[in-house]
Protein backbone atom coordinates (compact mmCIF):
# COMPACT_ATOMS: atom_id res chain seq x y z
CA UNK A 1 0.00 0.00 0.00
CA UNK A 2 1.57 3.23 -1.18
CA UNK A 3 1.92 6.09 1.81
CA UNK A 4 0.43 9.25 1.20
CA UNK A 5 2.89 12.18 1.58
CA UNK A 6 1.39 14.60 3.78
CA UNK A 7 0.83 18.02 1.96
CA UNK A 8 0.52 21.30 2.56
CA UNK A 9 -3.42 21.41 1.54
CA UNK A 10 -4.33 18.28 4.08
CA UNK A 11 -2.32 20.52 6.88
CA UNK A 12 -4.54 23.73 6.19
CA UNK A 13 -7.58 21.43 5.78
CA UNK A 14 -7.04 20.15 8.65
CA UNK A 15 -6.54 23.51 10.75
CA UNK A 16 -9.08 25.31 9.03
CA UNK A 17 -11.71 22.69 7.98
CA UNK A 18 -11.99 24.55 4.69
CA UNK A 19 -10.05 24.55 1.54
CA UNK A 20 -7.68 27.22 1.37
CA UNK A 21 -5.65 28.54 -1.37
CA UNK A 22 -2.47 30.72 -1.28
CA UNK A 23 -2.75 33.89 -3.25
CA UNK A 24 0.50 35.14 -4.53
CA UNK A 25 1.10 38.96 -5.10
CA UNK A 26 3.57 40.97 -6.55
CA UNK A 27 4.40 44.26 -4.97
CA UNK A 28 6.37 46.85 -7.37
CA UNK A 29 9.32 48.28 -5.04
CA UNK A 30 10.80 45.71 -3.61
CA UNK A 31 13.48 43.98 -4.16
CA UNK A 32 16.64 41.90 -3.07
CA UNK A 33 19.95 42.87 -1.54
CA UNK A 34 21.46 40.65 -4.00
CA UNK A 35 20.01 42.73 -7.08
CA UNK A 36 20.78 46.27 -5.18
CA UNK A 37 24.28 45.93 -4.61
CA UNK A 38 23.89 45.63 -0.95
CA UNK A 39 25.25 41.85 -0.38
CA UNK A 40 26.33 41.17 -4.32
CA UNK A 41 25.33 42.35 -7.75
CA UNK A 42 23.44 40.85 -10.55
CA UNK A 43 20.78 38.67 -8.63
CA UNK A 44 21.12 34.89 -8.13
CA UNK A 45 22.31 33.27 -11.71
CA UNK A 46 19.35 31.75 -11.90
CA UNK A 47 16.94 34.34 -10.98
CA UNK A 48 14.56 36.37 -13.66
CA UNK A 49 11.94 37.40 -11.42
CA UNK A 50 8.87 37.99 -14.02
CA UNK A 51 9.48 34.09 -14.74
CA UNK A 52 8.08 33.62 -11.01
CA UNK A 53 5.43 36.02 -11.09
CA UNK A 54 2.59 35.97 -12.42
CA UNK A 55 0.83 39.24 -11.20
CA UNK A 56 4.35 41.27 -11.72
CA UNK A 57 3.19 42.88 -15.45
CA UNK A 58 0.33 45.23 -13.92
CA UNK A 59 2.61 45.89 -10.69
CA UNK A 60 5.46 47.61 -12.50
CA UNK A 61 3.83 51.13 -12.57
CA UNK A 62 6.75 52.30 -10.06
CA UNK A 63 9.41 50.93 -11.87
CA UNK A 64 12.64 52.61 -10.52
CA UNK A 65 11.89 52.81 -7.23
CA UNK A 66 12.62 50.28 -4.88
CA UNK A 67 13.08 49.60 -0.75
CA UNK A 68 15.12 48.14 1.57
CA UNK A 69 16.04 48.11 4.95
CA UNK A 70 17.17 51.58 5.47
CA UNK A 71 14.59 53.45 3.73
CA UNK A 72 13.18 56.24 6.00
CA UNK A 73 10.81 57.16 3.44
CA UNK A 74 7.77 55.40 0.86
CA UNK A 75 6.07 57.69 -0.67
CA UNK A 76 4.02 55.08 -2.84
CA UNK A 77 2.55 53.16 -0.14
CA UNK A 78 -0.89 53.44 -1.28
CA UNK A 79 -0.21 52.89 -4.01
CA UNK A 80 1.52 49.62 -2.91
CA UNK A 81 -1.70 48.77 -1.58
CA UNK A 82 -3.97 49.70 -4.44
CA UNK A 83 -1.92 46.85 -6.08
CA UNK A 84 -2.12 44.27 -3.18
CA UNK A 85 -5.78 44.91 -2.83
CA UNK A 86 -6.68 44.63 -6.92
CA UNK A 87 -4.66 41.39 -7.47
CA UNK A 88 -5.72 39.73 -4.32
CA UNK A 89 -9.50 40.60 -5.47
CA UNK A 90 -8.78 39.29 -9.29
CA UNK A 91 -6.85 36.00 -8.50
CA UNK A 92 -9.08 34.91 -5.24
CA UNK A 93 -11.81 35.07 -7.52
CA UNK A 94 -10.01 32.35 -9.81
CA UNK A 95 -9.28 30.08 -7.41
CA UNK A 96 -12.94 30.33 -5.87
CA UNK A 97 -14.27 29.91 -9.57
CA UNK A 98 -11.99 27.27 -11.03
CA UNK A 99 -10.93 25.63 -7.26
CA UNK A 100 -13.84 25.72 -5.12
CA UNK A 101 -11.30 27.80 -2.79
CA UNK A 102 -13.27 28.87 0.22
CA UNK A 103 -10.63 30.17 2.54
CA UNK A 104 -6.92 32.11 1.54
CA UNK A 105 -3.04 32.85 2.52
CA UNK A 106 -2.18 35.95 1.02
CA UNK A 107 1.46 34.77 -0.49
CA UNK A 108 3.98 37.59 -0.73
CA UNK A 109 5.93 35.81 -3.28
CA UNK A 110 7.98 37.69 -5.74
CA UNK A 111 11.54 39.34 -4.43
CA UNK A 112 12.22 39.79 -1.21
CA UNK A 113 9.09 40.59 1.00
CA UNK A 114 10.48 41.47 4.19
CA UNK A 115 12.98 43.81 3.09
CA UNK A 116 11.61 47.42 3.74
CA UNK A 117 10.99 49.72 6.72
CA UNK A 118 8.63 47.97 9.18
CA UNK A 119 6.08 50.58 8.58
CA UNK A 120 5.48 49.87 5.36
CA UNK A 121 5.23 45.80 5.94
CA UNK A 122 3.06 46.15 8.96
CA UNK A 123 0.53 48.56 6.30
CA UNK A 124 1.06 45.59 3.22
CA UNK A 125 0.82 42.79 5.80
CA UNK A 126 -2.03 44.29 8.04
CA UNK A 127 -4.18 45.42 5.06
CA UNK A 128 -3.79 41.65 3.49
CA UNK A 129 -5.25 40.67 6.30
CA UNK A 130 -8.09 42.81 5.95
CA UNK A 131 -9.63 40.82 2.97
CA UNK A 132 -12.25 38.63 3.57
CA UNK A 133 -12.06 34.99 4.08
CA UNK A 134 -8.37 35.85 4.61
CA UNK A 135 -6.76 33.52 7.35
CA UNK A 136 -2.92 34.50 7.32
CA UNK A 137 0.03 34.99 5.32
CA UNK A 138 2.86 33.55 4.01
CA UNK A 139 5.95 35.80 2.78
CA UNK A 140 9.17 35.10 0.85
CA UNK A 141 12.41 36.27 1.74
CA UNK A 142 15.99 35.90 1.92
CA UNK A 143 17.64 34.98 5.18
CA UNK A 144 19.43 37.92 5.43
CA UNK A 145 16.76 40.51 4.63
CA UNK A 146 14.70 40.29 7.79
CA UNK A 147 15.31 42.42 10.89
CA UNK A 148 14.93 41.56 14.37
CA UNK A 149 12.00 43.95 14.71
CA UNK A 150 10.20 42.18 11.96
CA UNK A 151 10.58 38.97 13.70
CA UNK A 152 9.26 39.96 16.71
CA UNK A 153 5.90 41.80 14.72
CA UNK A 154 5.56 38.27 12.99
CA UNK A 155 5.29 36.39 16.06
CA UNK A 156 2.67 39.15 17.20
CA UNK A 157 0.69 38.38 14.73
CA UNK A 158 0.69 34.99 14.63
CA UNK A 159 -0.86 35.18 17.96
CA UNK A 160 -4.18 35.49 16.19
CA UNK A 161 -3.63 34.69 12.45
CA UNK A 162 -1.72 32.16 10.40
CA UNK A 163 1.92 33.39 9.69
CA UNK A 164 4.41 31.60 7.65
CA UNK A 165 8.00 32.61 6.53
CA UNK A 166 9.17 31.48 3.15
CA UNK A 167 13.44 31.27 2.81
CA UNK A 168 15.15 30.16 0.36
CA UNK A 169 17.66 27.54 1.74
CA UNK A 170 18.75 26.03 -1.99
CA UNK A 171 21.81 24.36 -0.44
CA UNK A 172 23.80 24.33 2.46
CA UNK A 173 27.10 23.78 0.79
CA UNK A 174 28.82 27.34 0.48
CA UNK A 175 30.67 26.72 -2.83
CA UNK A 176 27.22 26.49 -3.97
CA UNK A 177 25.72 29.34 -2.90
CA UNK A 178 28.90 31.34 -3.87
CA UNK A 179 28.22 30.24 -7.42
CA UNK A 180 25.34 31.36 -7.77
CA UNK A 181 25.75 34.55 -6.56
CA UNK A 182 23.73 33.76 -3.48
CA UNK A 183 25.12 36.75 -1.78
CA UNK A 184 24.96 34.82 1.89
CA UNK A 185 26.16 31.49 3.15
CA UNK A 186 24.42 28.67 4.56
CA UNK A 187 25.47 29.81 7.94
CA UNK A 188 23.24 32.77 7.37
CA UNK A 189 20.09 30.24 6.45
CA UNK A 190 20.51 28.45 9.39
CA UNK A 191 20.86 31.11 11.68
CA UNK A 192 17.48 32.44 10.35
CA UNK A 193 15.73 29.50 10.25
CA UNK A 194 16.20 28.80 14.14
CA UNK A 195 16.00 32.30 15.40
CA UNK A 196 11.78 32.15 13.25
CA UNK A 197 11.59 28.63 15.21
CA UNK A 198 12.83 30.57 18.17
CA UNK A 199 9.64 33.12 17.48
CA UNK A 200 7.57 30.72 17.50
CA UNK A 201 6.98 30.69 13.33
CA UNK A 202 5.83 28.81 10.80
CA UNK A 203 9.14 28.01 8.58
CA UNK A 204 8.99 26.58 4.62
CA UNK A 205 12.12 25.64 2.97
CA UNK A 206 12.91 26.12 -0.34
CA UNK A 207 15.75 23.35 -1.74
CA UNK A 208 16.74 23.42 -5.39
CA UNK A 209 17.64 20.42 -7.11
CA UNK A 210 20.48 20.45 -9.80
CA UNK A 211 22.46 23.41 -8.63
CA UNK A 212 26.08 23.71 -10.88
CA UNK A 213 28.46 20.96 -9.39
CA UNK A 214 26.44 19.26 -7.05
CA UNK A 215 26.27 16.10 -6.56
CA UNK A 216 22.90 13.35 -5.92
CA UNK A 217 24.51 12.85 -2.35
CA UNK A 218 25.30 16.56 -2.13
CA UNK A 219 21.68 17.65 -2.64
CA UNK A 220 20.55 14.67 -0.13
CA UNK A 221 22.46 16.31 2.61
CA UNK A 222 20.56 19.54 1.93
CA UNK A 223 17.69 18.11 2.23
CA UNK A 224 18.19 16.35 5.15
CA UNK A 225 20.00 19.66 7.27
CA UNK A 226 16.88 21.43 6.27
CA UNK A 227 14.65 19.12 7.99
CA UNK A 228 17.19 19.24 11.37
CA UNK A 229 16.57 22.91 11.44
CA UNK A 230 13.22 22.16 11.93
CA UNK A 231 11.42 23.77 9.06
CA UNK A 232 7.35 22.82 8.75
CA UNK A 233 6.98 22.80 5.10
CA UNK A 234 9.68 22.63 2.12
CA UNK A 235 9.17 23.31 -1.47
CA UNK A 236 11.37 21.46 -3.81
CA UNK A 237 12.53 22.63 -7.24
CA UNK A 238 14.61 21.44 -10.16
CA UNK A 239 16.70 24.48 -11.13
CA UNK A 240 16.00 25.13 -15.00
CA UNK A 241 17.10 27.92 -17.70
CA UNK A 242 15.60 30.56 -18.42
CA UNK A 243 16.15 33.53 -20.99
CA UNK A 244 17.98 36.73 -19.46
CA UNK A 245 19.90 35.18 -16.46
CA UNK A 246 23.52 34.42 -16.15
CA UNK A 247 22.57 30.84 -15.74
CA UNK A 248 21.49 31.27 -19.39
CA UNK A 249 25.23 32.28 -20.33
CA UNK A 250 26.70 29.51 -18.83
CA UNK A 251 24.46 27.02 -20.05
CA UNK A 252 25.16 28.43 -23.91
CA UNK A 253 29.34 28.02 -22.83
CA UNK A 254 28.62 24.47 -22.45
CA UNK A 255 29.47 25.13 -18.91
CA UNK A 256 26.32 23.55 -17.15
CA UNK A 257 24.19 20.62 -17.62
CA UNK A 258 20.49 20.70 -15.73
CA UNK A 259 19.32 17.84 -14.26
CA UNK A 260 17.58 14.65 -16.23
CA UNK A 261 14.53 14.01 -15.35
CA UNK A 262 15.50 10.58 -14.48
CA UNK A 263 18.16 12.08 -11.62
CA UNK A 264 15.12 14.64 -10.14
CA UNK A 265 13.32 11.82 -10.21
CA UNK A 266 15.33 10.21 -7.74
CA UNK A 267 16.83 12.67 -5.44
CA UNK A 268 12.90 13.64 -5.31
CA UNK A 269 12.07 10.04 -3.87
CA UNK A 270 15.03 9.64 -1.70
CA UNK A 271 14.45 12.91 -0.18
CA UNK A 272 10.72 12.60 0.21
CA UNK A 273 11.67 9.56 2.32
CA UNK A 274 14.10 10.89 4.10
CA UNK A 275 11.56 13.68 5.20
CA UNK A 276 9.94 13.59 8.96
CA UNK A 277 6.22 12.75 8.71
CA UNK A 278 5.00 16.42 10.45
CA UNK A 279 6.75 18.35 7.54
CA UNK A 280 4.40 19.42 5.02
CA UNK A 281 4.99 19.34 0.84
CA UNK A 282 3.94 22.03 -1.06
CA UNK A 283 5.67 21.64 -3.82
CA UNK A 284 6.86 18.73 -5.73
CA UNK A 285 8.52 20.02 -8.94
CA UNK A 286 8.91 23.48 -11.26
CA UNK A 287 8.86 24.60 -14.11
CA UNK A 288 7.74 27.59 -17.10
CA UNK A 289 5.85 26.81 -20.08
CA UNK A 290 6.39 29.80 -22.36
CA UNK A 291 8.94 30.86 -24.89
CA UNK A 292 11.35 31.93 -21.69
CA UNK A 293 12.29 28.43 -20.72
CA UNK A 294 15.43 27.45 -22.53
CA UNK A 295 16.20 23.86 -20.56
CA UNK A 296 15.80 21.30 -19.51
CA UNK A 297 12.88 20.10 -22.17
CA UNK A 298 11.19 18.01 -19.28
CA UNK A 299 10.36 21.40 -17.47
CA UNK A 300 8.17 22.66 -19.77
CA UNK A 301 4.86 20.01 -19.29
CA UNK A 302 3.67 20.30 -16.56
CA UNK A 303 1.43 17.22 -16.88
CA UNK A 304 4.02 15.00 -17.67
CA UNK A 305 6.30 15.81 -15.11
CA UNK A 306 4.10 14.78 -12.28
CA UNK A 307 3.45 11.58 -14.42
CA UNK A 308 6.68 11.08 -14.00
CA UNK A 309 7.27 11.82 -10.71
CA UNK A 310 4.53 9.74 -9.58
CA UNK A 311 5.51 6.53 -11.24
CA UNK A 312 8.84 7.28 -9.51
CA UNK A 313 7.09 7.88 -6.13
CA UNK A 314 4.92 4.88 -6.85
CA UNK A 315 8.50 2.69 -6.50
CA UNK A 316 8.95 3.54 -3.74
CA UNK A 317 5.74 3.15 -2.09
CA UNK A 318 4.70 6.63 -1.82
CA UNK A 319 1.87 8.96 -3.43
CA UNK A 320 1.57 12.51 -3.48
Amino acid sequence: MREQIFTYGQYLHRKFGAKISKVPVSISGFTCPNIDGTVAKGGCTFCENDSFSPSLDRARELKGFFLNLTSTANPHLEKQLQQLEWQFEALSKRLRDENGSERYLVYFQSFTNTYAPLETLKSLYEKALSFENVVGLSIGTRSDSISDETFAYLAELSQKTEIWIEFGIQSIYDETLKRVNRGHDSANVQEAILKAKDYGLNVCGHLIFGLPGETKEMMLETAKRAYELGIDSVKYHPLYVVKRTALANEYARGEFEPISEELYCDVLSEALLLKPPHVSVQRISAGIDDESLIAPAWCQDKKSQFRTINKALKKVGLKY
